[in-house]
């Protein structure tokens, strides 16, 4: 059957309880064929969703159908911000943007302390399609925020975020999303929606005697975590961020079981989610920046040692080629802040004639402290300030308000943003976009990965991320209609994933595996971890039909043949 009549005859048989809308015209599927990610890969159809009950036929008309036609499936999808091609397929697409974007319930909790140590404040309930950027405004109404938010917060979503376990600028303090999903609920593959949170072991024993597939889900998972349970938990990646793999050994410590976390960061690939309760803490104290500007990157992990001594909020930064995009395109950086535009524009004035006389800083590091006052907060910057010029002669910084530290978050935060709208001629291609070792490796660590990068010198690319983390975003731009750039990808990769791993690191601290690196798995946690992924798979879904190819299966081949051509 082609794909139009498969797509007429779902329209059919789904007509009389779907009353959401199915698109297969070429405009929407030229769109929904990409998403923040090298890749390119045409599905038949895009579906919108009105309520539960349609998630609910969509899966059982699936699971129906499977057996007649082996490449039928689902794919959720929200804001497509997905740098791995976590978020495209080509058989359906489930969109939750247009009818699942409810924020339900905000409201003020009795304080307790998370396992992150973190004082929870509030609780939202949400449904997966919901932007950040008006979850944000909600939360802060009541002194609360959910802290997980990555630099694409303002066109990401909160089910992207569950997804791919995000971290973002606040995890060096905060940890990443897994830690707030306080209870998901999630079609599964028997096409009825279930209600997953933290469970004793008497509660767990009582869903293990369900006679449905609830149960028998929760009989295998326990049978594979605790019959497995030291060789799983000897398998946790040790680096303080991670989103590859499942994480099965956060789902049951002997005393907790929680599928929440084993939810967390798979992709969408065991389930759809219909609608999460995150956990909030108690929204950011005023704050100042120390900004620090290096001529080279000789000295950056002796500089992230001692700048972490001190214990900042936060700790991101950005290269040179990140700071002359954001100087090329001015006035689209200060389009996405907010206030006048010539006030804004005054505030780049430093950086424009650092641009015109040459003396652009190698890489900027940028160092949050908060605290209840302008004296608290200057009485911890200064003596870091002082130590660092002394130690390491490089120029400091401390800002003087909110809206010139805006300035430094913004290019942070829009830099992929800005190389995805408006360069031309050569694309973003983020595959080695999301590394993580320990902050302790830098010195040794850096040097090694700046050898391997210099062997590949047509690759133009922008360094940002966390340095609090060891955590490193690197963006080449390439042209990729030539082949040899298109196979320098697969050849780049191996060589920067092996010395992550040497160094006991991740392949991907909060951007996931998607297509670029399902196929590396096996790299990082060895054939037997790999089963027990498969064997996690199958147990939720048996005919594979949530979104497949990542997290286990996937193919190398498939991704490089699917590389856009431009």
């Amino acid at each position: 059957m082609g794909w139009y009549n498969k797509v007429k005859y779902m329209t059919s048989k789904l007509q009389d309880n779907f009353a959401g809308e199915i698109l297969n015209d070429e405009k929407t599927l030229a769109t929904y064929s990409h998403d923040a990610s090298i890749f390119e890969v045409k599905p038949e159809a895009v579906v919108f969703p009105k309520n539960v009950e349609e998630v609910k036929q969509l899966v059982k008309y699936v699971s129906t159908q499977k057996p007649n036609d082996k490449n039928l499936s689902l794919t959720a999808r929200s804001g497509g911000t997905d740098m791995a091609g976590g978020s495209i397929n080509e058989s359906i697409l489930v969109d939750f943007t247009k009818y699942f974007n409810h924020i339900l319930e905000v409201k003020k909790v009795a304080p307790f302390t998370n396992a992150k140590g973190k004082k929870v404040i509030g609780e939202a309930t949400v449904e997966p399609g919901v932007y950040y950027r008006d979850f944000d405004p909600k939360t802060l109404e009541i002194g609360a925020i959910m802290p997980t938010f990555p630099a694409s917060r303002e066109i990401c979503t909160v089910g992207g975020m569950a997804a791919n376990n995000s971290g973002g600028e606040m995890s060096l303090g905060y940890g990443q999303t897994k830690n707030y999903i306080k209870e998901l609920k999630v079609v599964l593959s028997d096409g009825e929606e279930h209600t997953f949170g933290e469970l004793d072991e008497e509660q767990l024993q009582e869903k293990m005697k369900l006679k449905n597939f609830e149960g028998d889900i929760y009989r295998r998972m326990f049978s594979l975590l605790e019959g497995d349970f030291e060789f799983i938990q000897s398998k946790r990646p040790t680096t303080s961020k991670n989103s590859s793999g499942y994480f099965l050994w956060d789902v049951w410590d002997k005393k907790k079981f929680n599928l929440c976390k084993l939810f967390a960061g798979s992709q969408g690939t065991l389930g759809l989610t219909t609608q999460i309760k995150f956990d909030l803490v108690p929204q950011r104290q005023p704050s100042q920046l120390l900004v620090i500007f290096l001529k080279d990157l000789v000295k950056l992990g002796e500089i992230a040692e001692t700048v972490m001594k001190y214990s900042p909020d936060t700790f991101e930064s950005y290269d040179d080629n990140t700071l002359n995009l954001a100087i090329r395109f001015l006035p689209q950086m200060i389009l996405s802040m907010k206030g006048g535009i010539f006030k804004l524009g005054w505030q780049f004035l430093p950086e424009m004639g650092l641009a015109l006389t040459g003396g652009m800083p190698k890489m900027v590091l940028i160092a949050e402290f908060s605290g209840t006052s302008e004296v608290e907060i200057l009485a911890k910057i200064s003596p870091i300030s002082q130590e660092l010029k002394n130690k390491f002669n490089v120029k400091t910084h401390i800002t003087k308000s909110v809206l010139e530290a805006q300035k430094y978050w913004t290019i942070r935060r829009e830099s992929f943003n800005l190389l995805r709208k408006h360069v031309r001629g050569i694309s973003t291609a983020p595959f080695i976009d999301d590394i993580i070792v320990h902050p302790n490796q830098l010195p040794e660590f850096l040097p090694r990965l700046n050898e391997i990068l210099k062997k590949y010198p047509q690759m133009f690319y922008t360094i940002a991320g966390h340095a609090g983390d060891a955590n490193f975003h690197i963006i080449p731009l390439l042209d990729l209609k030539l082949e040899k750039n298109r196979q320098a990808i697969a050849e780049l990769s191996a060589k920067v994933y092996d010395l992550v791993l040497e160094y006991k690191g991740s392949i991907t601290a909060e951007h996931n595996d998607g297509l670029i690196r399902t196929p590396y798995l096996e790299k990082m946690y060895g054939k037997e971890m790999c089963a027990l992924f498969e064997k996690t798979k199958e147990i939720f879904d048996p005919q594979n039909i949530f979104n497949p190819g990542k997290k286990v299966h996937g193919s190398l081949q498939y991704a490089l043949d699917h590389i856009k051509k431009g």
